[in-house]
């Protein structure tokens, strides 16, 4: 029977500045925040993970690095950014953790999923091998899976490496568990095939059924650095990502990902993506779908 792993979490009261206190960029706000602080965790999360952080994004960052503060027990954002860059410890995951977006859901871009299974389907004999290199909590990594096993029949052969730069969402996608409500867009029949209901203390969860999972490994990868993969991949899905890199850093990433697929290997991005500068790598082959060169 299922277990629920959600935390409990108890609200700490916020402290609120008075206004003999506020400075332009700080009304209302538990600490003090100013465009300098900005400057440098956009900076630092550059160099940490390539991620491209722009103006309009203060308020985001403010309420999520505000939040490692409390956590760490400091008063400001200077002495917190002092003491992480002279540490080389556990903290910067969680910075870099507070800072990714988890935006995904089941069958995301449906037309990726039918591409995906017209492909495998027209080689059920071959020994495919997927990665999914942005896996969030999930959803994205177990709808590849379903899709497989659906065109290949349940005994296909395919294994899926599910990466992710934040390990709290990798985390819970290995765990394969999830709220009830989170599944109501995937059919009564993939949902008798592929879950278990949780019942008792569990209800209202869903686990992914074990000949699912078995499928599945997870590991953590930084796009910006060398990739810890070896053999190489049929199929890359890439999705939603390369929108938070500037374009030095986009090439970068696909070339790397170029040298861990296999000659005409295809790679899914997003619907807001489009890699028609990098035509000596990839070339375009169907909504989003790319075939590498």
């Amino acid at each position: 029977m299922l277990q629920s792993t959600a935390p409990r979490h108890t609200a700490k009261p916020v402290p609120t500045l008075s206004a003999a206190d506020d400075g332009p960029l700080t009304q209302g706000r538990e600490f003090l925040w100013s465009d300098a602080d900005f400057t440098r965790i956009k900076a630092l999360i550059y160099k940490k993970a390539g991620i491209s952080l722009h103006d309009g994004k203060h308020a985001m960052v403010y309420s999520r690095v505000s939040r490692r503060l409390r956590e760490t027990g400091h008063n400001s954002f200077k002495t917190y950014l002092d003491w992480l860059e002279q540490h080389d410890g556990a903290e910067w995951q969680d910075f870099i953790n507070a800072l990714t977006t988890n935006l995904t859901a089941f069958f995301r871009e449906q037309h990726h999923f039918e591409v995906l299974h017209e492909l495998m389907a027209a080689k059920r004999g071959h020994n495919w091998r997927i990665w999914c290199s942005a896996a969030s909590t999930g959803e994205e990594p177990y709808s590849i899976a379903m899709t497989a096993t659906e065109a290949l029949g349940p005994n296909g052969n395919f294994h899926i490496v599910n990466s992710d730069i934040d390990t709290k969402v990798l985390a819970t996608a290995a765990r394969g568990i999830y709220k009830s409500e989170g599944v109501k867009g995937l059919s009564p029949e993939r949902l008798q095939r592929f879950f278990m209901r949780g019942k008792g203390a569990n209800a209202g969860f869903m686990r992914v059924k074990p000949e699912l999972q078995k499928h599945m490994e997870f590991m953590t990868v930084n796009l910006i650095q060398d990739l810890p993969l070896r053999e190489p991949f049929d199929v890359v899905f890439c999705r939603n990502v390369m929108i938070y890199f500037d374009g030095p850093t986009q090439r970068q990433v696909l070339e790397r990902i170029h040298r861990v697929m296999k000659p005409g290997g295809m790679l899914f991005v997003g619907h807001a993506e489009n890699f028609s500068d990098a035509r000596s790598l990839f070339a375009l082959r169907g909504k989003t779908v790319y075939e590498r060169v």
